[in-house]
């Protein structure tokens, strides 16, 4: 007995040896580092570097590139082949069978090597990494075929008070990393992108060329959420945003490669100058069980992905993701990289603001508030690669809702941080005071973000809340003026409205107007300030 025990371990651990796994092998050094700090425009394009330098972040060794001889030798040995690259963390993902890649840990440069299925890091190996569940993978997306208005997804989010003030994600860019964007090129509610030159190109990472709009077309609908846009039908949450498009999801496999493939497109996002990432993507399961992750996992500091998303928050830009589609499943809880602690990850609610079933929930392994907000992710109107108006299911898509928003308030105030325009929003949250696993913080409320906001430059600015408005607004005078003006137009320039503002007159009746969109001014002094209001 004990001499089949022994036959079967010895069968077992060969035909181990003998299949292809994945990996990642992890360097020890870079080189020409200082090179690269005397000339960053090498790595780094100029609105990167003036992203950074707004925000006060250092350049750092991340930063500088993989060394490419590194690569080319392991890339030589028989047998590897390298899938992807990561300069913020060293490493390149390779495929080959568990021998062949153990021989390269002889260069003196491999630092470790990671395998994807955990159990061969225990036999002579470090770290571990995982996967995610096939339901997660895009968040798979249930569509009803059914023509709507887009009204309720912005509206519960208060966006409409952004768009008002003309803060429509305008200067702002994000780059939307998804499964393929077929028909975003040709059919109509992407019309207005195209005819504006609002999408600035892209890259298919999966088959390592330049044709994105090629793929699932769940990056279509993806992007429609936030910059879609058909009268009366679909608008999305920033219309006026700059759009890169990265294809990094392999739809018909499940692959840790693809979790590789969406850290070097965050690294491309971050030279382009990127300020938001959209990642509808969430990894829990993979095809081979062996690579999958485990709950424990989801503490935002193991798997490749999370890491990757934490270092590119550190960059300066803001990652927005889908907290997955498993609540109502064996395993509710988030996937990756949901679980990384600076990302805003985004749980869905139906139009009447109540948890969708299916919406994952927290808490992260390490007892961390996950979802971090939410935002309508059921019936969504989104378009299809076909160019329909359609209904869709998902926090696929309250993840770009959410994202559009982020672009329209950090336009409103874009001399603040990634992370004080995080804090905005989460604690704009309807449940900030009382946060849950369900829920996160609950349901921004932009237009409170932005009054948040403008109360910190209330000494050098006007303030005007609030907007829209039932009977009455209050007007604050920049520091040291104790007068001015309050006027109120039509949209056709008709002057209807004339009120003196004082510090101790600060409020005027609106009674008498009609529901509508006006234009104010407000003058005082040198200070003049123009905008919409909407009486409700």
């Amino acid at each position: 007995m004990r001499k089949f025990y022994v036959f079967l371990l010895i069968f077992t651990t060969a035909t181990v040896f003998s299949q292809v796994q994945d990996a990642w092998v992890y360097f020890n050094a870079k080189s020409n580092t200082q090179m690269y700090f005397d000339s960053p425009l090498k790595m780094l394009s100029q609105r990167a570097l003036d992203r950074r330098s707004n925000q006060k972040i250092p350049l750092d060794s991340k930063d500088i590139p993989i060394e490419q001889s590194y690569i080319n030798q392991v890339k030589n040995v028989a047998g590897i082949s390298v899938l992807a690259k990561s300069k913020w963390l060293n490493a390149i993902h390779v495929r080959g069978t568990q021998a062949v890649i153990n021989s390269v840990k002889t260069f003196s440069f491999v630092n470790k090597i990671d395998f994807a299925d955990k159990s061969l890091n225990i036999v002579g190996n470090i770290a571990k990494v995982k996967k995610i569940r096939n339901a997660d993978k895009i968040t798979k997306t249930k569509i009803d075929y059914a023509y709507g208005s887009s009204a309720n997804q912005i509206q519960m989010l208060n966006g409409h008070q952004l768009h008002q003030q003309n803060y429509t994600g305008s200067g702002k860019i994000i780059a939307v990393l998804d499964a393929g964007f077929p028909g975003v090129n040709t059919t109509q509610p992407f019309q207005r992108l195209r005819d504006n030159n609002q999408i600035l190109g892209g890259y298919n990472f999966v088959l390592r060329n330049p044709d994105f709009y090629t793929g699932v077309s769940h990056g279509t609908s993806v992007l429609s959420a936030m910059g879609g846009y058909k009268e009366n039908a679909l608008v999305g949450t920033a219309p006026d945003a700059l759009y890169y498009l990265f294809i990094t999801e392999d739809d018909p496999t499940e692959n840790p490669v693809e979790e590789s493939l969406w850290v070097e497109a965050a690294e491309k996002s971050d030279s382009l100058g990127v300020d938001i990432i959209n990642t509808s993507l969430g990894y829990f399961e993979y095809d081979n069980t062996a690579y999958s992750h485990k709950y424990s996992e989801m503490n935002g500091t193991t798997t490749y992905m999370s890491r990757g998303a934490e270092i590119a928050f550190s960059r300066g830009m803001i990652i927005v993701t889908a907290a997955g589609n498993s609540g109502n499943t064996s395993e509710p809880h988030i996937s990756v990289p949901a679980d990384a602690v600076s990302v805003i990850a985004v749980g869905a609610v139906n139009s009447a603001k109540a948890q969708a079933s299916f919406s994952s929930i927290g808490p992260t392994s390490d007892n961390r508030i996950k979802p971090d907000v939410m935002a309508q992710g059921q019936s969504d109107v989104v378009a299809d690669a076909l160019g329909n108006v359609v209904t869709a299911n998902g926090t696929s898509f309250s993840s770009p809702i959410m994202a559009g928003m982020v672009a329209c308030l950090w336009q409103a105030f874009p001399l603040k941080t990634n992370k004080e325009i995080r804090d905005l929003i989460i604690k704009s949250g309807d449940r900030f005071a009382t946060p849950n696993n369900q829920y996160g913080f609950g349901i921004p409320n932009f237009g409170t973000a932005y009054t948040l906001s403008i109360n910190a430059f209330s000494k050098n600015d006007f303030i005007l809340y609030p907007n829209p408005v039932n009977d009455s607004i209050s007007i604050s005078l920049p520091e040291g003026h104790d007068k001015g003006s309050f006027f109120i137009y039509t949209a056709l320039g008709q002057k209807i409205l004339n009120s003196d503002i004082t510090t101790e007159t600060s409020n005027v009746s609106l009674e008498s107007l009609e529901k509508g969109t006006y234009v104010y001014k407000l003058e005082s002094g040198l200070f003049s300030k123009t905008g919409k209001i909407i009486k409700q």
